[in-house]
């Protein structure tokens, strides 16, 4: 049985599921893991979401205060053999209401263009295109997104 839910950044199933995000990324960014990995640490992350199946931690994603009004979205990652079950899309949508009812009305995020799972999630799941901000602002091998909830 799959089950969603909130915890925080101290829960010991979303660091073992962030270090194999990481490998993961390591492989798909190559030589530019380095600069995306500065911005993906996890002790600034108070709000994160769980996947389970059968009690058995698969998935992670996380929500950092980006600023007054927006939430960024982190660290969304489903382990290989459990994707296409719907968890990543359950993970986002537990995140946008997180957001929402702590008072923020819009979500942002970036992916990698070595991400086609998560772009086609976010594009999927009615996120836009953005021209990249902050740190991203100049990086060519970055998707920027936003969606207002």
């Amino acid at each position: 049985m799959n089950h969603i839910f909130r915890t925080d950044s101290e829960h010991k199933d979303f660091h073992k599921l962030v270090k194999e995000l990481d490998a993961d990324l390591k492989i798909r960014d190559g030589e530019d893991h380095a600069f995306y990995a500065q911005y993906n640490k996890v002790d600034t992350i108070n709000h994160v979401v769980l996947a389970s199946i059968n009690n058995n931690v698969v998935g992670c994603g996380a929500i950092k205060q980006f600023d007054e009004v927006i939430m960024e979205i982190k660290r969304m990652y489903v382990q290989p053999e459990f994707r296409g079950k719907g968890l990543a899309s359950g993970i986002l949508h537990e995140l946008e209401i997180w957001a929402g009812e702590l008072g923020y009305n819009k979500c942002i995020l970036e992916t990698g263009i070595n991400q086609h799972e998560a772009i086609g999630l976010y594009k999927k799941k009615n996120y836009v295109i953005i021209p990249n901000y902050g740190q991203y602002a100049d990086v060519k091998t970055s998707f920027c997104f936003e969606k207002l909830i």
